[in-house]
């Protein structure tokens, strides 16, 4: 049991050892925790930014070639760019959240908010995961729509190969890679935000017992 269900539950108690907590002291407490966990949210999503933003600078030329080769590069060019703005969009509305939540003083507003802020984080997982798929869609129709040409980028030494065999291998590892990343996506989120968001749902709770 947290330090808050123990301070609320003395604030209910008639005798109480010490004096007991307002309504107001409980509606703080809530209230701090809840613009915290706003901010690790605010933070998490920035590092995450500058995270894929250093990896893709770090990505060898070697790698962007095949891409080049394949005629894949203004793919996933516009994709970045749109990802980029997209997660911008994203930090911009959790610092909103955040900056909104921290100044609050009624107890129904910060209600709405922490609602809000949920639904923000919940469409900020379901973006990266649905675009992940996307990406992997196009890619590999653009891929598998030119076999001669992703056979001669995948064979460049021309060696002797089952063509079936080769474009049947190719498929089986492209899915088994996006469900792979799908998962690992997924349990990331799970994890990482599904922490904060649970906190912020118990948070909510404790406003209804006090409304």
């Amino acid at each position: 049991m947290d330090e808050l269900e123990l301070l609320k539950k003395d604030w209910k108690k008639k005798n109480a050892s010490h004096p007991q907590l307002t309504y107001n002291e409980i509606y703080e407490l809530v209230h701090k925790k809840s613009s915290s966990i706003v901010k690790w949210i605010f933070i998490i999503c920035i590092a995450e930014f500058v995270f894929w933003g250093l990896v893709n600078l770090l990505i060898p030329d070697s790698f962007l070639e095949i891409y080049e080769k394949l005629h894949l590069k203004i793919v996933l060019n516009v994709f970045y760019i749109l990802h980029y703005a997209v997660s911008i969009g994203f930090i911009y509305l959790f610092y909103k959240n955040y900056s909104s939540i921290s100044v609050i003083d009624n107890t129904s507003l910060l209600m709405k908010k922490i609602i809000k802020t949920r639904k923000t984080v919940n469409y900020y997982v379901y973006y990266n995961i649905i675009m992940s798929v996307i990406l992997s869609l196009i890619v590999n129709f653009v891929m598998f729509s030119k076999p001669d040409l992703l056979m001669q980028v995948m064979n460049p030494k021309n060696l002797v190969v089952d063509a079936d065999k080769f474009f049947n291998i190719m498929l089986i590892a492209q899915i088994i890679g996006l469900a792979v990343t799908i998962g690992f996506l997924w349990l990331y989120y799970r994890i990482i935000y599904g922490i904060l968001l649970r906190k912020l749902t118990k948070n909510y709770k404790e406003l209804e017992e006090l409304e």
